[in-house]
């Protein structure tokens, strides 16, 4: 069996380099992108009211960005568990949390450009590959409560209790194994609109950083849930429904908002506290699925 090789445990200094600024940027450079956040997101606050898109939505995607990006996955359970609550029309609560998803994430791979393992993250590609076909197939076919019932229990049952024991990780491993986990987001990308959960799980048992962990699963979720959208779009094409409406695009400025401080907030948290967060936040994403 293929084995893959542990690496040595990273540097405090090492971590934080991962995330900091690009060589070259200056504090006013770092202002400006927050000024023109802040200032994008209350232009769009004012234009929603004209253009049908509730303040609460807004406020709510924010709120889900900057939860989920402290980790780095389950915007959409997060936003979904409001949301749906808060709004009836659940197609347009839907592409809003797929459009806002996607900018998220890609804000954040972006600026963990610099750990990105292109080669090692081609192994969980291959699998979600293979699973998203199948995903979108049950998506299409089976009632939505019979399986994300089943992996909100899952998911919530596993949360609980990596939170009540010390972190595992596996000290011998297997891209087989690679592949099945990503084969498992391929299918929960498709047909929950949640490729990470699985993904992110088989990371931690790896016993890698938080960076590194990040730089795994993060550009995994992105290109999982592009080619969701575009899979999805194509099919809605075919079948002679409509595409995205243009007000959508009037929620991203404050989806990147939240996103951006919930980032702040990421450099802060050690290791051993970045796992926490993430099993509190598979817990979340679990009990959302009841919803």
């Amino acid at each position: 069996m293929d084995h893959e090789p542990q690496p040595a445990p990273e540097s405090a200094a090492a971590s934080v380099r991962s995330l900091a600024p690009a060589p070259g940027w200056h504090p006013w450079q770092v202002k400006l992108q927050w000024a023109v956040l802040v200032l994008a997101t209350a232009l769009c606050l004012a234009l929603s009211v004209h253009e049908g898109v509730e303040l609460f939505v807004i406020g709510a995607i924010f709120l889900a960005s900057g939860i989920s990006s402290i980790a780095g996955f389950a915007f959409s359970a997060v936003c979904g568990a409001m949301l749906f609550h808060l709004s009836a029309d659940t197609v347009q609560i839907v592409q809003i949390m797929i459009v806002c998803s996607i900018a998220n994430q890609t804000a954040m791979v972006w600026a963990l450009k610099r750990d990105i393992q292109w080669r090692a993250l081609a192994v969980f590609l291959v699998g979600g590959v293979v699973g998203l076909p199948l995903g979108i197939t049950v998506l299409l076919t089976l009632d939505r409560h019979v399986y994300t019932h089943v992996l909100g229990v899952v998911l919530s049952l596993y949360g609980c209790s990596m939170l009540a024991r010390r972190p595992l990780v596996i000290p011998r491993q297997s891209k087989a194994l690679d592949v099945l986990a990503g084969f498992l987001g391929g299918i929960t990308g498709g047909a929950a609109g949640f490729p990470g959960a699985f993904v992110t799980i088989w990371c931690g048992f790896k016993g890698w950083s938080k960076d590194r962990q990040r730089a795994m699963y993060q550009p995994f979720i992105l290109i999982t849930q592009v080619t969701a959208l575009a899979a999805i779009s194509l099919l809605r094409h075919s079948a002679g429904k409509t595409a995205l409406a243009p007000a959508i695009l009037l929620c991203i400025p404050g989806s990147l908002l939240g996103t951006a401080i919930g980032m702040t907030l990421y450099k802060r948290l050690s290791d051993n506290h970045f796992a926490r967060v993430v099993n509190l936040l598979l817990i979340v994403s679990g009990i959302s699925y009841f919803g």
